[in-house]
């Protein structure tokens, strides 16, 4: 039997039944309120709450607009439009077979908006209480589906978060929560439900599903989600636990689990501002109850604060008094690894000083070494270029008189001898080639070990870069005693050169001389054929002249021969003289180039032992 309860006014509460609960004040200046708590259209949530208390409801002009403003409602068209374009969703088609309702426009909308909230997440499509969840807005919004779509929306999101925890199953977690708080307010009316076997799926779990449309009235439900929605969402549970207790007293004459259904089913007679009125105070005696609970575990905090404090400060002590005993002894370790590190420093600058001493020695006696041994290298090199000189010397005496001793035994065989003479010619060429590539040879030798030793030298410069300046000084009086001696030697060569162009020229005087001396014999034996001739044409006619002409050709035959006799003995003797000028001027210069050499090294060799000495002084 259904009973619908009028509006009655809140029932006045005993002093034995009232809950003494302390309400905070806050400031309702705005100056310090929450930013959660301004909402659009200049309207704000705390007001809002303290004209809900005052008057139980919001005004029905406006309720529509404040649930608008604290739902805080996108409106958005586009998404609805694109929702509502897919069509009636597959399992709402059959909508009006299991709820059949009298009106074809509230059916329609119903399965519209059932179809898009489906299309929207697919676990709606499979949720069996959203009809009965949504039925009652699709009724209050039928005229604006958009705002009914998204209200359902908005509510589930928000209030009805944890409900798909355990899908399909009932939400175990949110009917704990209502019966931890019902055993909390009301522990008799919870052991009646356990002695009977009523569990929260059938005293509570049908309320939400149909959010309590189905067990009150049109102005109640308006009122009581004019509460819903200005407060937490767990203000919904708080009123499931109110019902229950408002209803407690048809539910404790309850025996049979059939009753128990009936009573849930029906409309019951209970007053719906009793029912907010009673889960307004159950919230408050749980926030005192937890602000008590928060105020002895604040004191406990402060004592464990203040023993921790004491403790930290002792133990800050102590560490205190470990820090500057383990800096001191650091400090100690420190100065004594410093004291050491400086020994050790002297030590080691020590075996470098000695280090350095014994490498300067070995330097300088390496040094005295290098320049005794080049010493004896120009004295081996003087004594060569002497017994090279010598044997040149001898071996162009001899090839000139060998020359006159050939020209004397072979002057009767003139044509002989001409070729003799070519021959020889051609072999002094030979010789005079080969000597003059022996001399390249050695020059280019000594040119070689000349760069030999200046890169050897530049490698030790290199080398001696990262020594100190005694040997970079050193290094460089090497040089420079290198420079003069190519110096000298490139005189040489030059003076060499020179020489050597003295002898070809005089080669070529010589050559032409034999020159002329052939074209003279040549002359001479076509003369004394053609005389030949004309005697023995002449023979027939006067024997008589044959004597006469026999003496004339023996007397011009020795004429040239002798004449041939004292050209060759004129070019022996400047030959001669030349070898003795060009020995005389080699004796006259080599004195002097090897004073100048010998004291060039002298000076260089004092100068480095100088210099080496100042930065032992200094290091000493």
């Amino acid at each position: 039997m259904k009973v619908t309860s009028g509006r009655v006014q809140r029932p006045a509460k005993s002093r034995e039944n009232k809950m003494q609960t302390r309400i905070l004040k806050q400031d309702l200046t705005g100056n310090f309120e929450n930013k959660e708590n301004e909402l659009s259209d200049g309207l704000n949530k705390k007001r809002l709450q303290i004209l809900l208390k005052g008057y139980g409801e919001y005004p029905t002009k406006y309720r529509m607009f404040i649930w608008r403003s604290l739902l805080q409602l996108p409106e958005n068209h586009t998404a609805f439009s694109n929702l509502l374009d897919k069509g009636i969703h597959v399992a709402f088609l059959n909508l009006e077979k299991t709820y059949p309702i009298k009106s074809r426009k509230l059916l329609r909308v119903l399965q519209r908006t059932l179809s898009a909230l489906a299309h929207w997440s697919t676990i709606f499509s499979d949720t069996p209480y959203l009809p009965l969840l949504a039925f009652p807005f699709v009724k209050l919004f039928q005229n604006n589906q958009l705002i009914c779509f998204e209200v359902v929306a908005t509510l589930i999101i928000n209030w009805c978060q944890h409900w798909f925890e355990y899908f399909p199953n009932p939400p175990i977690n949110v009917l704990s929560m209502i019966e931890n708080v019902l055993a909390f307010h009301d522990k008799e009316l919870l052991q009646h439900f356990i002695e009977h076997d009523i569990t929260s799926q059938l005293y509570a779990w049908p309320l939400l599903e149909t959010v309590f449309s189905e067990v009150l009235t049109r102005e109640e439900w308006l009122k009581l989600f004019d509460n819903i929605f200005s407060n937490h969402p767990s203000f919904l549970l708080m009123t499931v636990v109110a019902y229950n207790i408002c209803s407690r007293a048809p539910l404790l004459n309850c025996d049979l689990k059939d009753d128990f259904e009936t009573v849930e089913d029906m409309q019951a007679e209970v007053d719906q501002q009793r029912v907010e009125d009673e889960a307004w105070y159950e919230k408050q005696e749980q926030l005192r109850k937890a602000e008590e609970t928060r105020r002895e575990m604040l004191l406990q905090e402060e004592e464990k604060m203040i023993q921790q404090r004491e403790r930290l400060a002792a133990v800050k002590r102590e560490l205190k008094v470990k820090e500057m005993h383990l800096q001191e002894a650091a400090r100690r370790r420190l100065l004594q690894l410093q004291q050491e590190q400086r020994e050790m420093e002297l030590r080691r600058l020590d075996d470098e000083i000695e280090r350095k001493i014994h490498m300067r020695d070995r330097e300088i006696a390496a040094t005295a070494k290098d320049l005794e041994m080049r010493h004896l290298e120009l004295e081996s090199q003087k004594r060569l270029y002497e017994k090279n000189l010598t044997r040149n010397q001898e071996a162009v005496a001899k090839e000139m008189r060998e020359d006159a001793d050939a020209c004397r035994r072979k002057a009767d065989l003139e044509e002989h001898m001409f070729h003799r003479l070519i021959g020889m010619d051609q072999t002094q060429n030979q010789k005079t080639q080969k000597l003059i590539e022996e001399n390249l040879a050695k020059a280019e030798q000594a040119c070689l070990n000349t760069d030999w030793h200046i890169q050897a030298l530049h490698k030790q410069r290199c080398h001696d870069l990262h020594r100190n300046e005694c040997y970079q000084e050193m290094a460089k009086l090497l040089r420079k005693n290198r420079r003069k001696e190519i110096e000298i030697l490139n005189a040489m060569r030059e003076r060499e050169a020179e020489k050597r162009e003295e002898a070809e020229e005089k080669d070529l005087h010589l050559k032409s001389e034999k020159k002329a001396s052939t074209l003279s014999e040549a002359s001479r034996k076509w003369f004394l054929e053609k005389e030949i001739n004309d005697a023995l044409h002449a023979q027939h006619a006067c024997n008589k002249v044959v004597p006469r002409c026999y003496t004339e050709r023996v007397a011009s035959s020795c004429l040239p021969r002798n004449s041939e006799l004292n050209g060759i003995s004129a070019v022996e003797s400047s030959t001669q003289s030349s070898l003795n000028q060009r020995k005389a001027y080699w004796d006259s210069m080599e004195p002097d180039l090897m004073a100048r050499v010998r004291n060039l090294r002298q000076r260089l060799a004092t100068q480095a032992r100088n210099r080496c000495q100042t930065p032992h002084l200094l290091a000493t």
